[in-house]
């Protein structure tokens, strides 16, 4: 993370996101089942547990901006992101039927750290 944050893809700033991501969940008490988990064209950032609930989560990883990361949630990725869920639980049916979906916002200032906001049941996979 010594390059300067200016030469970063947006390809490898969403995977650095992911990581930060994966490893403020874990510490927080969640554990991680499945990372970029596909199923045709859908994809999940994240799959965890918490107690009884499994957590389907999308990390936005973006630079400081005028639209909050969870605004930037389209009701068309909402709604792969639940066919993608409905996958997952099918594929998974021992892990219990309490689910939620989560999102992860990673804000990443120019010569600056991370922030990180956790927004459990930030959306509803159906729809806006």
């Amino acid at each position: 993370m010594d390059e300067p944050r200016r030469s970063i893809t947006r390809r490898a700033l969403g995977s650095r996101g992911e990581e930060i991501a994966a490893r403020f969940l874990s510490a927080a008490g969640y554990r991680i089942l499945a990372r970029n988990w596909r199923v045709g064209r859908y994809e999940i950032d994240i799959v965890a547990r918490r107690g009884g609930d499994v957590v389907f989560v999308e990390v936005k990883t973006r630079r400081p901006g005028p639209q909050p990361a969870a605004e930037s949630i389209t009701p068309s990725q909402r709604r792969n992101i639940g066919h993608a869920a409905a996958a997952w639980i099918r594929s998974h049916p021992h892990l219990g039927s309490a689910f939620r979906f989560d999102l992860v916002a990673v804000t990443w200032p120019e010569g600056g750290p991370p922030r990180v906001e956790h927004i459990p049941a930030a959306f509803d996979a159906h729809g806006p």
